[in-house]
């Protein structure tokens, strides 16, 4: 989605990022798994997808409000359990 909506250089620059620490990579539990299968198919109607379903799930598990995302019409619609609503970045 990132090359997509920004191109191939936003995407890299991306992956740059993520290579040098300023995000953090985590993995998925089965929790997760479980969670992000529980939000697919409480939100079937838009479809949701494993994608935003997962990021939702470690999200919630971490205690995270903000959301990087390019998608703000599925992550606006989504009521996480741990927030009433993500503060989706950028503003």
């Amino acid at each position: 989605m990132l090359a997509r909506e920004s191109g191939a250089e936003v995407e890299a620059l991306f992956l740059t990022a993520v290579a040098d620490g300023d995000f953090e990579l985590v993995d998925l539990t089965t929790a997760d798994l479980r969670r992000a299968a529980q939000l697919v198919r409480t939100y079937a109607d838009m479809p949701l997808g494993t994608t935003d379903a997962t990021v939702i799930a470690v999200a919630e598990r971490l205690g995270v409000r903000e959301v990087a995302t390019l998608d703000r019409r599925r992550f606006s619609v989504v009521r996480p359990g741990h927030v009433e609503a993500f503060t989706l970045l950028p503003a």
